[in-house]
């Protein structure tokens, strides 16, 4: 399958954002904007979501870079549109940039839009992208601290996914310290734990996003 590969335009206003969830109501398009380190996990866990979704929803994939296609080449291997976007340097998507995009994409046939932000626990989480609603992973390597030192990104997301939780017996990883950290500045986020590879997990998390994407398809 072709990659199309489209580099960031570096413009940004609020008024974009609103624009782009303007266009995806009225096709009926679910956008998830799915954040977190380089390394947690963000490609493999759309990929395996992909697998427990897409026999009851039309999947697009949006994948962040600031050079590359090396996760675009993955998604496209599953035979999903999928659009490379490069940002040349810059640390997050903006709002611009997904609405240069969606024209790429047969919008009419599609239900579902990932968008893989950039590998970043601080820029994207200050970007309204037009997206339905928010996903951010943490690995169980990276940490169980990263709620209090990156709070921004914790209480505006709507779902927080602890990934690679087959891990946990090889690191000093509290999940319940993740939790509370979470729940005192997200009392409402999801919260799901998780292994890409192993599949744990992933059920109850993929029926809880089907829920949320059937909601904005309604």
């Amino acid at each position: 399958m072709e990659i199309q590969v489209l580099h960031q335009v570096m413009e940004w206003n609020e008024d974009v954002s609103a624009d782009v969830r303007k266009t995806l109501s009225e096709k009926k398009v679910c956008l998830i904007n799915v954040m977190g380190s380089p390394g947690a996990g963000k490609t493999s866990l759309i990929t395996a979501l992909i697998r427990l979704l897409r026999d009851h929803f039309s999947i697009g994939v949006i994948e962040g870079d600031i050079t590359g296609q090396i996760d675009a080449e993955k998604i496209a291997a599953l035979h999903i549109p999928a659009v490379q976007l490069n940002t040349d340097g810059a640390c997050h998507i903006e709002a611009m940039s997904i609405q240069k995009i969606l024209p790429d994409f047969e919008l009419d046939k599609l239900d579902v839009i990932f968008v893989e932000n950039i590998g970043n626990l601080v820029c994207p989480a200050e970007f309204d992208i037009g997206e339905s609603f928010r996903l951010t992973i943490l690995s169980v390597p990276e940490g169980d601290d990263k709620v209090v030192k990156y709070p921004l990104m914790f209480t505006d997301t709507d779902c927080l996914v602890l990934n690679k939780c087959d891990m946990l017996p090889y690191f000093d990883f509290d999940t319940q310290r993740v939790a509370a950290d979470y729940r005192g500045v997200n009392p409402e986020g999801g919260l799901f734990q998780v292994s890409s590879r192993t599949g744990e997990g992933l059920e109850a998390l993929a029926q809880h996003l089907g829920e949320r994407i059937s909601a904005v398809l309604a």
